[in-house]
Order: C-alpha cells, then sequence, then structure tokens
C-alpha cells in the first residue's frame, strides 16, 4: 500500500506558474513524490501535516557551497578574496585530515537542511588526497538530504580519481568542478570537459572577470572558442565579465551560479544578477564559503534583490526590474536546473519530489503574513524553518532535526577546529588577518 501522507491548509508557495500560490491548500505525498496540490485535497487515510498556520514551499537549491569549510565559519568576515585564498587554501587546507573534512561536510550539511535547504551542490576543493573525497562524500552520504558531490580535483592527472570517485555515486550525485582557463591551461581545461563529458557529469567552474589571472582574462571567451560551453556547464560568480562574454553562456545555455553576499564583501565585483536576466540567463543563488557569509538562503535572496533593485535606481532595467518571485525561482527551481535536477525537485509540482519546507508564519518576526511569498524574502529567516521534507520523508519537525545527535557532532567539530587551527598556528576569535599575495 501506497505510503501517503497530506500537507494541510498551509500558505503554498508552489513556484509552478501552472499551479500558482495558494492562500490555504493542501499536498498529497505518496511514496515519497506530489501526488496533488489544490485548495481542498482528497486524502482519505493519509497522515496529516497540520499546516495551518506555515508557509508551504519548495526546499532550497545551493548550487556551489564548500562545505569542508564549516569548522571556521565566521571567521573570515572581514577577509577579502585575496586574503581568503591565503587562509583557506594556502594555510588550513594542508592540515585537514579525512576526519575533519568529514565533519566539516556533516554537519555543513545538517546546517543547510536545518535551514531549509533540501539540494546542495557541494563544491569539493580539498582534494589533497583521495581520502578526503571518500570522507566528504560519507558524510554526504550520511546527512539527510539530496546532494551532489562536485569534485574539484587537484593536479596533473585527475582522470583516474574522477572515475574511481565517478563508480560510487549516482548519475545524478557528482559534478566535476573544473580548475578553469583562470587556474590552469586552456588545454588542460578541454581535457577536464571531456573528461566530465564522456562520464556523463556536468560541470562547474569559478570565473570572475575582475581578478583574473593573466591567462585568463577572457575565460569564458577562451572556452567558446575551444567548443567547452553548453547547457550542463555552470559558471560560479561571473562578475567583470564582458558583454561579449556573458552573451556567449546564454548562447550556450549555460547557467550561473551568483553568491551575493561573498562577492560583495570580498571584493570580488557587483552581483550579475540583473545582468544575467538581461541576458537571457536565469541564474542560480548559492552561500559559497560559511567563513565569510551565513549558510542561508533567506539572507542570500534578500541580499540579492535589494543590490540590484538599488543598481536598478534611475534607470528603467532591460530585465524589467527584479522582483521577489524572481529570487524565490533563483533559490529553488532555476538551481535545481542547474544542477540537472529540475524534473525532481525546485517546485510544488506533480510528479516531482516531495522536498518541501513548512515556515511558522505566526512567528512574531513575520506576523501577521499577508502576503506570504514577499515575506519569504523580505523577513524570512533559519529560525522559521519549522519542518523539512526530503522526497516525502520528514527530516525536521516541529523546529527540531529528526535522528541527528548535533550535542556530540558539535563537539567533535570543535574539536576538529581546535587542532587545525594549532597545527597552521593561527587563531579563530577574529584576530587573524591573512596576508594576501
Amino acid at each position: 500500500m501506497a505510503m501517503r501522507t497530506v500537507v494541510r491548509g498551509g500558505m503554498v508557495i508552489s513556484v509552478d506558474p501552472e499551479v500558482g500560490d495558494l492562500p490555504r491548500g493542501d499536498v498529497l505525498i505518496e511514496d515519497g513524490r506530489i501526488a496533488a496540490v489544490g485548495a481542498s485535497v482528497d486524502a482519505a487515510g493519509a497522515e496529516v501535516v497540520d499546516a495551518t498556520g506555515k508557509i508551504v514551499m519548495p526546499g532550497f537549491v545551493d548550487t556551489h557551497r564548500h562545505t569542508w569549510q564549516t569548522a571556521f565559519r565566521g571567521v573570515g568576515a572581514d577577509w577579502t578574496f585575496d586574503q581568503y585564498r591565503v587562509a583557506v587554501h594556502g594555510t588550513l587546507r594542508p592540515h585537514y585530515r579525512p576526519e575533519d573534512v568529514y565533519l566539516g561536510n556533516l554537519l555543513g550539511r545538517i546546517e543547510a537542511l536545518s535551514s531549509g535547504v533540501t539540494t546542495l551542490l557541494d563544491w569539493f576543493h580539498c582534494s589533497d588526497r583521495p581520502e578526503n573525497a571518500d570522507a566528504a562524500i560519507q558524510a554526504l552520504r550520511e546527512a539527510p538530504g539530496r546532494s551532489v558531490f562536485c569534485y574539484g580535483a587537484i593536479g596533473p592527472d585527475i582522470a583516474p580519481e574522477i572515475k574511481r570517485v565517478r563508480a560510487q555515486l549516482p548519475d545524478d550525485g557528482m559534478a566535476l568542478g573544473l580548475r578553469g582557463p583562470q587556474l590552469s591551461t586552456i588545454d588542460e581545461t578541454a581535457a577536464d570537459v571531456a573528461l566530465a563529458r564522456e562520464l556523463g557529469l556536468r560541470v562547474s567552474v569559478h570565473v570572475h572577470g575582475g581578478t583574473g589571472r593573466p591567462s585568463g582574462r577572457r575565460p569564458v571567451a577562451d572556452m567558446c572558442e575551444r567548443g567547452l560551453l553548453d547547457d550542463r556547464t555552470t559558471f560560479v560568480h561571473g562578475n567583470g565579465l564582458s558583454d561579449e562574454q556573458v552573451a556567449m553562456l546564454a548562447d550556450a545555455g549555460c547557467s550561473v551560479s551568483i553568491s551575493p553576499d561573498v562577492e560583495l564583501k570580498m571584493g570580488i565585483g557587483w552581483p550579475e544578477t540583473g545582468r544575467m536576466l538581461a541576458a537571457g540567463i536565469r541564474p542560480s543563488f548559492s552561500i559559497d564559503d560559511c567563513p565569510s557569509a551565513g549558510g542561508d538562503m533567506f539572507a542570500t535572496m534578500r541580499t540579492a534583490l535589494a543590490v540590484q533593485r538599488g543598481l536598478d535606481i534611475g534607470h528603467t532595467p532591460v530585465h524589467g526590474g527584479l522582483t521577489a518571485r524572481d529570487v524565490v525561482s533563483f533559490a529553488t527551481v532555476d538551481g535545481a536546473r542547474a544542477c540537472g535536477l529540475d524534473a525532481r525537485t525546485g517546485s510544488i509540482t506533480v510528479g516531482k519530489d516531495a522536498d518541501l519546507i513548512l515556515l511558522d508564519a505566526e512567528d512574531p518576526s513575520v506576523f501577521p503574513v499577508g502576503n506570504p511569498l514577499g515575506t519569504v524574502v523580505a523577513a524570512g529567516h533559519p529560525g522559521l524553518v519549522d519542518s523539512v521534507f526530503v522526497a516525502g520523508e520528514a527530516v525536521k519537525r516541529d523546529g527540531r532535526l529528526l535522528g541527528v545527535d548535533l550535542p556530540a557532532l558539535r563537539a567533535r567539530l570543535l574539536e576538529s577546529r581546535e587542532r587545525i587551527a594549532a597545527a597552521a598556528g593561527v587563531p579563530v576569535d577574529g584576530s587573524w588577518v591573512p596576508e594576501a599575495r
């Protein structure tokens, strides 16, 4: 007999134009998938989840997070991008052991899930040794949530290692993180893309024009000229790219992952949300790194909307003006599309997996709610996340994660952080000012 659950009586934000928003609606789940959505759904015999006073919406999709860095949350609040590179990659990363990677990924994925991120692309570049990758994957498997392991492998010949890991993961559970034309040669980038295509992997690559290395001043054009762009390619950031290169992305069907908080505070550049929309690209959102920014999608949406609306003051934007509905779409279904998962998740659509979050609409910080979608963007925060379902399975209810021993994991992560910091000879109290070079 099918397992049936009905989420009843909530304010439904479907992110599906054909379903629309429902002031009061029901979502029926059967065997992990959405079976019906409507103002009143016949669900005789189903388990009832009372969503009265709750906003029901799709879980968020984060398309780029360096989850392994979780232990150093907040340490880099004042760092520039170059200071971050020196601190994290030059100073801390060499001291990471597989156990440290495991704990960072596990707690980081759980934190994301608790704040409503049901799907996360883990952009992993602590790959100094194969054991680190194995530890990261193990953590993602243990964390309740939908995860894509994006392997940013290091070294002159990454093919054997990528193939080894590819054999362990499902088709939609892995992507390849390119070193790209800003950190390697265009020939190496071409070889990496060829490997990804051979293995059926999507690719993700960091690119921003403002601080590009000498060999990567036209990174998108370099890749375009070699036939390396297609709809399986996600560019992270994209700040400062020329109009010509943005057009190349659009023509090839590429996606772009924008991390507005990190891009602004690290001096990477203005988030390119409006420019991408004007070119016909619907971007996705990502947190990037938690040493520098908070890990929740609510703040990400709010920053992106506020900054773009500010940039648009004084002229009529080509893209028509960014709206709250746009940024919710970027944080859900457009993110799912960038991960190749839009047929499975990202909206409350019949046939998709039931990846849902329930937000407390009676919390004093948002009550009274007249415009649920606007409230999510203007005033939403992780404290509102009452319940989280992944493929119909409850992983958080009544504000509490299920089956997770947080006190034990917190203690282990603190031990990990203190060991790494001691080995690197650096403080973790915010007084560390890395010397950029």
